[in-house]
Protein backbone atom coordinates (compact mmCIF):
# COMPACT_ATOMS: atom_id res chain seq x y z
CA UNK A 1 0.00 0.00 0.00
CA UNK A 2 1.39 3.17 -0.96
CA UNK A 3 1.97 5.60 1.93
CA UNK A 4 -1.12 8.33 2.25
CA UNK A 5 0.65 11.73 2.18
CA UNK A 6 -1.87 13.38 0.85
CA UNK A 7 -4.88 14.20 3.35
CA UNK A 8 -6.99 15.13 0.34
CA UNK A 9 -7.40 15.06 -3.59
CA UNK A 10 -10.19 16.72 -5.19
CA UNK A 11 -10.94 16.46 -9.14
CA UNK A 12 -13.43 19.07 -11.10
CA UNK A 13 -14.46 22.40 -12.48
CA UNK A 14 -12.09 25.72 -10.91
CA UNK A 15 -13.56 28.50 -12.42
CA UNK A 16 -14.25 32.17 -11.90
CA UNK A 17 -17.37 33.15 -10.50
CA UNK A 18 -18.38 36.90 -11.74
CA UNK A 19 -20.93 37.60 -8.27
CA UNK A 20 -23.26 40.52 -8.71
CA UNK A 21 -21.95 43.24 -6.55
CA UNK A 22 -24.07 46.20 -6.67
CA UNK A 23 -25.22 49.06 -9.19
CA UNK A 24 -22.34 51.12 -10.99
CA UNK A 25 -22.74 54.42 -11.42
CA UNK A 26 -24.39 54.05 -14.29
CA UNK A 27 -26.72 52.32 -12.99
CA UNK A 28 -25.33 49.04 -14.57
CA UNK A 29 -25.27 45.70 -12.26
CA UNK A 30 -21.52 45.16 -11.01
CA UNK A 31 -19.62 41.72 -11.04
CA UNK A 32 -16.92 40.75 -9.16
CA UNK A 33 -14.51 38.66 -10.59
CA UNK A 34 -14.04 35.70 -7.30
CA UNK A 35 -12.83 32.41 -7.44
CA UNK A 36 -14.70 29.30 -7.34
CA UNK A 37 -15.80 25.80 -8.50
CA UNK A 38 -17.43 23.42 -5.93
CA UNK A 39 -14.35 21.21 -5.54
CA UNK A 40 -12.16 23.83 -4.99
CA UNK A 41 -14.43 25.70 -2.07
CA UNK A 42 -14.27 22.90 -0.53
CA UNK A 43 -10.81 22.19 -0.84
CA UNK A 44 -10.14 25.54 0.59
CA UNK A 45 -11.53 25.15 3.76
CA UNK A 46 -9.77 21.36 4.39
CA UNK A 47 -7.00 23.28 3.72
CA UNK A 48 -7.27 26.18 6.28
CA UNK A 49 -7.64 23.09 8.65
CA UNK A 50 -4.02 22.28 8.03
CA UNK A 51 -5.10 19.07 6.18
CA UNK A 52 -2.61 18.64 2.90
CA UNK A 53 -4.62 19.09 -0.19
CA UNK A 54 -4.10 18.87 -3.89
CA UNK A 55 -6.16 19.99 -6.75
CA UNK A 56 -6.99 18.19 -9.84
CA UNK A 57 -8.35 19.99 -13.32
CA UNK A 58 -7.59 22.19 -16.40
CA UNK A 59 -7.70 25.72 -16.75
CA UNK A 60 -7.27 27.74 -19.73
CA UNK A 61 -3.79 29.59 -20.58
CA UNK A 62 -5.03 33.16 -20.42
CA UNK A 63 -6.06 35.54 -17.61
CA UNK A 64 -8.45 33.98 -15.61
CA UNK A 65 -6.65 30.87 -15.91
CA UNK A 66 -3.66 32.03 -14.06
CA UNK A 67 -5.62 34.54 -11.38
CA UNK A 68 -7.15 30.58 -10.40
CA UNK A 69 -3.67 28.89 -10.19
CA UNK A 70 -2.33 32.00 -8.21
CA UNK A 71 -5.35 31.90 -5.67
CA UNK A 72 -5.09 28.59 -5.34
CA UNK A 73 -1.48 28.98 -4.09
CA UNK A 74 -2.43 31.19 -1.89
CA UNK A 75 -4.81 28.99 0.12
CA UNK A 76 -2.50 26.41 0.30
CA UNK A 77 -3.55 24.10 -2.47
CA UNK A 78 -0.99 21.61 -4.09
CA UNK A 79 -1.58 22.65 -8.04
CA UNK A 80 0.89 19.66 -9.54
CA UNK A 81 -2.02 18.10 -11.54
CA UNK A 82 -3.83 21.62 -12.09
CA UNK A 83 -3.64 21.72 -16.43
CA UNK A 84 -3.32 24.80 -18.49
CA UNK A 85 -4.89 24.19 -22.21
CA UNK A 86 -3.84 27.21 -24.90
CA UNK A 87 -6.88 25.54 -26.91
CA UNK A 88 -9.31 26.25 -24.33
CA UNK A 89 -10.61 29.12 -22.43
CA UNK A 90 -11.04 29.09 -18.56
CA UNK A 91 -14.54 28.03 -17.69
CA UNK A 92 -16.95 31.54 -16.11
CA UNK A 93 -20.14 31.42 -14.22
CA UNK A 94 -22.18 34.68 -13.71
CA UNK A 95 -23.93 34.68 -10.19
CA UNK A 96 -27.05 37.07 -10.22
CA UNK A 97 -29.21 37.21 -7.36
CA UNK A 98 -33.04 37.42 -8.24
CA UNK A 99 -35.03 37.82 -5.53
CA UNK A 100 -32.62 36.39 -2.80
CA UNK A 101 -32.32 33.44 -5.53
CA UNK A 102 -29.09 32.59 -7.23
CA UNK A 103 -29.50 32.88 -11.05
CA UNK A 104 -26.36 31.18 -12.80
CA UNK A 105 -24.95 31.71 -15.98
CA UNK A 106 -22.50 30.11 -17.77
CA UNK A 107 -19.71 30.41 -20.17
CA UNK A 108 -18.44 26.91 -21.00
CA UNK A 109 -19.21 25.90 -24.42
CA UNK A 110 -16.89 23.99 -23.70
CA UNK A 111 -14.52 25.18 -21.05
CA UNK A 112 -11.11 24.28 -20.06
CA UNK A 113 -12.38 22.17 -16.82
CA UNK A 114 -14.45 19.97 -19.31
CA UNK A 115 -11.61 19.10 -21.62
CA UNK A 116 -9.11 17.10 -18.94
CA UNK A 117 -8.92 13.33 -19.98
CA UNK A 118 -7.44 10.42 -18.11
CA UNK A 119 -3.95 10.63 -19.09
CA UNK A 120 -3.35 13.58 -17.68
CA UNK A 121 -4.60 12.59 -14.23
CA UNK A 122 -1.55 11.75 -11.67
CA UNK A 123 -1.96 8.68 -10.49
CA UNK A 124 0.48 9.42 -8.05
CA UNK A 125 -1.86 11.84 -6.08
CA UNK A 126 -4.72 9.19 -6.59
CA UNK A 127 -2.54 6.42 -5.15
CA UNK A 128 -1.73 9.09 -2.34
CA UNK A 129 -4.74 10.64 -0.94
CA UNK A 130 -6.83 9.85 2.16
CA UNK A 131 -9.77 11.57 0.82
CA UNK A 132 -10.66 11.53 -3.29
CA UNK A 133 -13.56 14.12 -3.50
CA UNK A 134 -15.11 14.87 -6.94
CA UNK A 135 -18.76 16.50 -8.27
CA UNK A 136 -20.70 15.85 -11.03
CA UNK A 137 -19.92 19.05 -13.13
CA UNK A 138 -16.84 17.13 -14.55
CA UNK A 139 -19.57 14.52 -15.54
CA UNK A 140 -21.16 17.14 -17.97
CA UNK A 141 -19.11 16.72 -21.05
CA UNK A 142 -16.71 14.27 -22.57
CA UNK A 143 -13.61 13.70 -21.77
CA UNK A 144 -13.65 15.16 -18.47
CA UNK A 145 -16.75 12.57 -17.76
CA UNK A 146 -14.78 9.26 -18.78
CA UNK A 147 -11.51 11.03 -16.53
CA UNK A 148 -13.69 11.78 -13.66
CA UNK A 149 -15.07 7.98 -13.02
CA UNK A 150 -11.71 6.13 -14.08
CA UNK A 151 -10.28 8.31 -11.57
CA UNK A 152 -12.88 7.51 -8.95
CA UNK A 153 -11.98 4.07 -9.71
CA UNK A 154 -8.48 4.14 -8.99
CA UNK A 155 -8.41 6.33 -5.83
CA UNK A 156 -10.92 3.74 -4.36
CA UNK A 157 -9.05 0.43 -5.59
CA UNK A 158 -5.65 2.32 -3.92
CA UNK A 159 -8.37 2.72 -0.93
CA UNK A 160 -9.31 6.60 -0.94
CA UNK A 161 -12.67 7.31 0.85
CA UNK A 162 -14.58 8.78 -2.25
CA UNK A 163 -16.37 11.43 -1.38
CA UNK A 164 -18.84 12.67 -3.86
CA UNK A 165 -21.12 15.66 -4.59
CA UNK A 166 -23.63 15.81 -7.00
CA UNK A 167 -23.84 19.45 -7.53
CA UNK A 168 -26.28 20.26 -9.97
CA UNK A 169 -26.11 23.05 -12.36
CA UNK A 170 -29.45 23.26 -15.10
CA UNK A 171 -27.64 25.05 -17.49
CA UNK A 172 -24.85 22.94 -17.75
CA UNK A 173 -26.72 19.38 -18.55
CA UNK A 174 -28.98 18.77 -22.03
CA UNK A 175 -32.03 17.75 -19.85
CA UNK A 176 -32.92 16.74 -16.12
CA UNK A 177 -33.16 12.77 -17.10
CA UNK A 178 -29.89 12.75 -18.41
CA UNK A 179 -28.06 14.81 -15.37
CA UNK A 180 -29.95 12.52 -13.28
CA UNK A 181 -28.58 9.33 -15.21
CA UNK A 182 -25.07 10.00 -15.26
CA UNK A 183 -25.10 11.56 -11.40
CA UNK A 184 -27.14 8.21 -10.38
CA UNK A 185 -24.50 6.17 -12.11
CA UNK A 186 -21.17 7.17 -9.41
CA UNK A 187 -22.94 6.80 -6.10
CA UNK A 188 -22.16 3.29 -5.82
CA UNK A 189 -18.27 4.48 -5.84
CA UNK A 190 -19.06 6.87 -2.83
CA UNK A 191 -18.45 6.25 0.49
CA UNK A 192 -19.14 10.22 1.75
CA UNK A 193 -21.88 11.68 -0.26
CA UNK A 194 -23.01 15.11 0.24
CA UNK A 195 -26.46 16.25 -1.38
CA UNK A 196 -28.89 19.21 -1.61
CA UNK A 197 -32.81 18.71 -1.03
CA UNK A 198 -33.85 18.98 -4.33
CA UNK A 199 -30.88 16.76 -5.16
CA UNK A 200 -31.94 14.03 -2.89
CA UNK A 201 -35.42 14.11 -4.38
CA UNK A 202 -34.29 14.20 -7.95
CA UNK A 203 -32.27 11.66 -7.90
CA UNK A 204 -34.43 9.76 -6.11
CA UNK A 205 -37.51 10.44 -7.41
CA UNK A 206 -39.31 9.80 -3.42
CA UNK A 207 -41.61 12.63 -2.22
CA UNK A 208 -40.48 12.01 1.43
CA UNK A 209 -36.99 13.34 2.61
CA UNK A 210 -36.37 10.73 4.90
CA UNK A 211 -37.07 8.53 2.45
CA UNK A 212 -35.07 9.89 -0.07
CA UNK A 213 -31.86 9.80 2.11
CA UNK A 214 -32.38 6.43 2.94
CA UNK A 215 -32.65 5.43 -0.44
CA UNK A 216 -29.61 7.34 -1.07
CA UNK A 217 -27.51 5.32 1.57
CA UNK A 218 -28.66 2.09 0.41
CA UNK A 219 -27.30 2.98 -3.01
CA UNK A 220 -23.60 2.99 -1.43
CA UNK A 221 -22.52 5.66 0.76
CA UNK A 222 -21.94 4.90 4.25
CA UNK A 223 -22.80 8.74 5.09
CA UNK A 224 -25.24 10.78 3.45
CA UNK A 225 -25.88 14.61 4.16
CA UNK A 226 -28.19 15.98 2.79
CA UNK A 227 -27.97 19.92 3.15
CA UNK A 228 -31.94 22.07 3.76
CA UNK A 229 -30.30 25.58 3.57
CA UNK A 230 -30.74 27.76 6.67
CA UNK A 231 -32.34 24.78 8.20
CA UNK A 232 -29.34 22.96 8.75
CA UNK A 233 -28.58 19.22 7.65
CA UNK A 234 -30.46 15.68 7.49
CA UNK A 235 -27.34 13.75 8.28
CA UNK A 236 -28.02 9.76 7.95
CA UNK A 237 -25.56 6.75 8.76
CA UNK A 238 -26.56 3.13 9.50
CA UNK A 239 -26.73 4.42 13.07
CA UNK A 240 -29.74 6.27 12.13
CA UNK A 241 -31.04 9.54 11.08
CA UNK A 242 -30.63 12.93 12.73
CA UNK A 243 -31.47 16.73 11.63
CA UNK A 244 -28.61 19.11 12.77
CA UNK A 245 -29.97 22.85 13.24
CA UNK A 246 -27.73 25.51 11.13
CA UNK A 247 -26.53 28.52 13.27
CA UNK A 248 -28.40 31.61 12.54
CA UNK A 249 -26.67 34.27 10.72
CA UNK A 250 -27.49 36.89 8.14
CA UNK A 251 -26.97 35.42 4.60
CA UNK A 252 -25.07 38.28 1.89
CA UNK A 253 -24.35 35.48 -0.33
CA UNK A 254 -24.62 31.80 -0.12
CA UNK A 255 -22.30 30.65 -3.13
CA UNK A 256 -19.91 28.39 -1.61
CA UNK A 257 -22.36 27.28 1.55
CA UNK A 258 -22.61 23.79 0.70
CA UNK A 259 -19.25 23.56 -0.20
CA UNK A 260 -18.02 25.14 2.91
CA UNK A 261 -20.32 22.71 4.56
CA UNK A 262 -18.90 19.48 3.47
CA UNK A 263 -14.91 21.01 3.80
CA UNK A 264 -15.80 21.82 7.31
CA UNK A 265 -17.63 18.03 7.67
CA UNK A 266 -14.78 16.46 5.92
CA UNK A 267 -12.34 18.34 8.31
CA UNK A 268 -13.93 16.86 11.53
CA UNK A 269 -14.18 13.61 9.78
CA UNK A 270 -10.41 13.26 9.24
CA UNK A 271 -9.53 14.57 12.45
CA UNK A 272 -11.43 11.34 13.76
CA UNK A 273 -9.05 9.24 12.39
CA UNK A 274 -11.79 6.81 11.36
CA UNK A 275 -13.25 5.07 8.27
CA UNK A 276 -16.82 5.82 7.47
CA UNK A 277 -18.22 3.10 8.42
CA UNK A 278 -17.10 3.43 11.81
CA UNK A 279 -18.58 6.33 12.68
CA UNK A 280 -21.08 6.75 15.23
CA UNK A 281 -24.10 8.73 15.02
CA UNK A 282 -22.52 11.02 17.81
CA UNK A 283 -19.41 11.27 15.25
CA UNK A 284 -21.53 11.86 12.37
CA UNK A 285 -22.91 14.98 14.33
CA UNK A 286 -19.91 16.44 15.11
CA UNK A 287 -18.96 16.62 11.72
CA UNK A 288 -22.31 18.33 10.83
CA UNK A 289 -21.93 20.53 13.49
CA UNK A 290 -18.53 21.90 12.14
CA UNK A 291 -19.43 22.02 8.86
CA UNK A 292 -22.79 23.77 10.02
CA UNK A 293 -20.04 26.53 11.62
CA UNK A 294 -18.24 26.82 8.07
CA UNK A 295 -21.49 27.27 5.94
CA UNK A 296 -22.81 29.92 8.49
CA UNK A 297 -19.50 31.85 8.37
CA UNK A 298 -19.35 31.59 4.29
CA UNK A 299 -22.70 32.75 3.97
CA UNK A 300 -21.44 36.00 5.42
CA UNK A 301 -19.32 37.41 2.86
CA UNK A 302 -19.45 36.99 -1.11
CA UNK A 303 -18.07 34.80 -3.19
CA UNK A 304 -16.79 31.20 -3.32
CA UNK A 305 -12.98 30.81 -2.02
CA UNK A 306 -12.81 34.23 -0.48
CA UNK A 307 -15.72 33.57 1.61
CA UNK A 308 -14.34 30.62 3.03
CA UNK A 309 -13.63 30.87 6.79
CA UNK A 310 -10.15 30.09 8.75
CA UNK A 311 -10.16 26.95 11.38
CA UNK A 312 -9.81 29.59 14.25
CA UNK A 313 -12.97 31.59 13.60
CA UNK A 314 -15.20 28.47 12.71
CA UNK A 315 -13.55 26.78 16.33
CA UNK A 316 -14.46 30.18 17.71
CA UNK A 317 -17.97 30.71 16.18
CA UNK A 318 -18.94 27.36 17.53
CA UNK A 319 -17.85 28.26 21.45
CA UNK A 320 -20.39 30.84 21.37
Amino acid sequence: MIEKTIDAAALGELLVDFTEAGISANGMRLFEQNAGGAPANMLTVLSHFGFKTEFIGKIGKDMHGAFLRETLKKEGIGVRNLIEDENYFTTLAFVALNNGEREFAFARKPGADTQLRSDEVSKEILAACRIFHFGSLSLTDSPAREATVQAVKTAKQAGAVISYDPNYRKPLWPSEAEAVKQMSAVIKYADMMKVSEEEAFMLTGEPKLENAAKKLLEAGPAVVAVTLGSSGVLAVSENGMQEIPAFKVKAVDTTGAGDSFWGGFLSAFLELGKKPEELTAEDVKQCAVTGNAAAALCVTKRGGIPAVPTKEDIIDFMKK
